[in-house]
């Protein structure tokens, strides 16, 4: 990694959509990705680990990866198996990569991390935060030292995608996700109602899939499944959840509306459990700590995903 480039550590759990965000963080050429923290989430630990693995031997890229939590905090959680396949690549039997996980813990990397690009670090969380949970944990100044924090996860509404009010990476572990939400000052928030305004037409994917490179191949096949359960149950647009929070985190400048807001985690609750309650008209009196993405500029962020399937280099 060169000084101009900026340090990124994305925690992750793929999941076809986290596929699709980390390739877009491999072919930036303003940022390097310093490391790959995994948790479980969209399926069990085993596969998130193998499919980490596996996209970077695809790539050609040598980044660390590192395992994590297999379990939320405290209460079990169902995984998105039905959406990404049971081993969270579509099911396509693929050949397992030659190289294994690192041995150092996923919540300890990210503050071994923290201190080797102190003040330059940029964390992107796309899956479960349980990871970043344990590290908030173990050492709570950690937000002291990232640049920024960006975050895949919440609906600011309420229009919740795995309960009528939750979306999928808060409700899989509440605790960790009122942790992480409690420590951090200020977290940029690309959540589950933004990522519905961003979606992208399936034509045009199948247009960037076609392209000539081994990235848009082996994308192609494993979020097959995923795009037909999309266009089933969708209609005409995919939504890409972790690339839209990849797109905020890569180019900010391509934000064209973002609010900042108190934002707080329902833990409990007969009906309400994992959903994330903005107090939009700042009754509370609780500090701003989301700055919640409300448009993208679309164009720019389908030229980002373009270009990412038809890279052929690191």
């Amino acid at each position: 990694m060169t000084e101009a480039r900026i340090p990124l550590l994305i925690d992750t759990d793929p999941g076809v959509d986290d596929a699709l965000a980390l390739l877009m963080a491999f072919n930036d050429m303003h940022h390097a990705v310093v490391g790959l923290t995994i948790a479980a989430g969209n399926v069990g630990l085993e596969h998130t680990v193998a499919n980490a693995l596996k996209l970077c031997e695809v790539c050609g890229v040598d980044v660390p990866v590192y395992a994590g939590a297999e379990a939320p905090l405290v209460f079990p959680a169902r995984d998105a198996a039905y959406v990404h396949g049971r081993d969270g690549f579509g099911d396509t039997g693929y050949a397992k990569a030659s190289r294994r996980a690192d041995a150092e813990h996923a919540a300890l990397a990210i503050l071994r991390l923290s201190h080797e690009h102190a003040g330059k670090l940029v964390l992107v969380a796309l899956g479960p935060l349980t990871n970043l949970a344990l590290a908030l944990k173990l050492d709570p100044t950690l937000p002291s030292r990232l640049a920024r924090c960006v975050v895949m996860g919440a609906s600011v509404t309420a229009h919740g995608n795995i309960t009528p009010a939750a979306e999928f990476n808060i409700a899989f572990d509440p605790e960790a996700a009122h942790i992480v939400f409690s420590a951090f000052p200020r977290i940029e928030l690309a959540d589950w109602e933004a990522v519905l305004a961003h979606g992208f037409l399936h034509d045009d994917a199948e247009r960037w899939l076609a392209a000539d490179s081994p990235r848009a191949r082996f994308y192609a096949g494993i979020s097959a499944h995923t795009r037909a359960w999309a266009k089933a149950g969708r209609g005409a647009r995919w939504h890409a959840a972790d690339a839209l929070a990849m797109a905020l985190a890569l180019q900010p400048e391509g934000a064209l509306e973002l609010l900042e807001r108190p934002l707080a985690v329902e833990t409990a609750g007969q009906f309400a459990r994992g959903a994330t309650i903005v107090d939009w008209n700042r009754q509370t009196g609780a500090a701003d700590n989301v700055v919640i993405l409300m448009r993208y500029d679309q164009q720019r962020f389908e030229r980002m995903i373009e270009a990412a399937l038809a890279a052929t280099v690191a």
